[in-house]
């Protein structure tokens, strides 16, 4: 049977990237009701469940999870295939940038930047690696990374020490296996620099690197961090994690950090336009304010 519920995938994404119907709503300026409706509907159309629903918390299926991979990236294909149709928006500016990164950091504050910045629209694409950036037409990208990208001017805009994190099921096992044998048996999920972080924390840790050949790769972040959630593996992680530290989802393995990590800005060769170059301002500024505030 041919699928016709192609609106209704907007209204899935939206709720995939907050896990909740009433951020959902607050985003596309619909009731939750409307938006419960509508994933009722489309999970109805489909023939599987998109999200399980136990105390009043979403988790995403993994059918829910294989859906929105796909789902994500043929959208934006469609919005940027437009955009180009329509030609260059006046003022536009694309920023490339990690789900995790963009969902924690960045949307929390973005309020701000469109009260300096009326004139500017902007458009956040998520993107997964500094490969990426060859077919996505972006302004720059913000991606987690260990003193930058060799070939790639970039700039650190936030430092953040980054330590192996499981879910406790999974932390058991590392305490009985102990962490040096744990690191060897159990799947290392990678990040935004490939194996360059683990790489890092071995060095740091004086172990070799010698990973299960077992292994789970997960391009996209916040789907990363519900792997872990989900007893996936283990996987490098930082401060931006705290919440499911501070409730006991995720637990921190070792004292020993990754040091020089952290999100970096990544230019392209092209010239900056104004907005872009607003946009790069606010972020440097952001930043100094956070640290203050810290």
């Amino acid at each position: 049977m041919r699928f016709r519920s192609y609106d209704s995938l907007k209204t899935f994404d939206a709720v995939a990237r907050s896990l909740s119907m009433t951020k959902a709503a607050d985003e596309v300026h619909q009731s939750k009701g409307s938006i419960s409706y509508q994933i009722n509907k489309l999970e109805a159309e489909l023939g599987f469940r998109l999200f399980e629903r136990a105390h009043a918390k979403l988790e995403m299926t993994e059918e829910g999870r294989r859906l929105w991979h796909v789902s994500q990236t043929a959208l934006s294909q469609i919005d940027r295939e437009i955009e180009d149709l329509r030609g260059t928006v006046s003022g536009a500016v694309t920023v490339g940038a990690l789900t995790y990164f963009s969902s924690r950091w960045l949307s929390p504050r973005l309020t701000r930047f469109f009260e300096a910045n009326p004139g500017i629209s902007l458009r956040i694409e998520p993107i997964n690696s500094v490969d990426m950036m060859r077919s996505v037409k972006v302004d720059m990208a913000i991606l987690w990374g260990i003193d930058g990208w060799e070939g790639h001017k970039s700039e650190l805009l936030l430092s953040l020490p980054a330590v192996p994190t499981a879910s406790r099921a999974v932390a058991e096992q590392v305490r009985q296996l102990g962490l040096a044998e744990a690191v060897r048996q159990l799947p290392l999920l990678g990040d935004s620099s490939g194996d360059a972080g683990w790489r890092a924390w071995h060095a740091a840790a004086g172990l070799p690197y010698a990973p299960s050949r077992s292994s789970l790769t997960i391009p996209d972040s916040n789907s990363r961090v519900q792997a872990v959630v989900d007893g996936q593996g283990l996987a490098l992680w930082d401060d931006l994690i705290a919440p499911e530290i501070d409730d006991g989802t995720l637990v921190r393995l070792s004292d020993v950090r990754v040091e020089n990590a952290g999100y970096f800005v990544i230019f392209t060769d092209r010239p900056m336009s104004q907005g872009a170059e607003a946009f790069l301002n606010w972020l440097r500024a952001e930043n100094d304010r956070s640290e203050r505030r810290a």
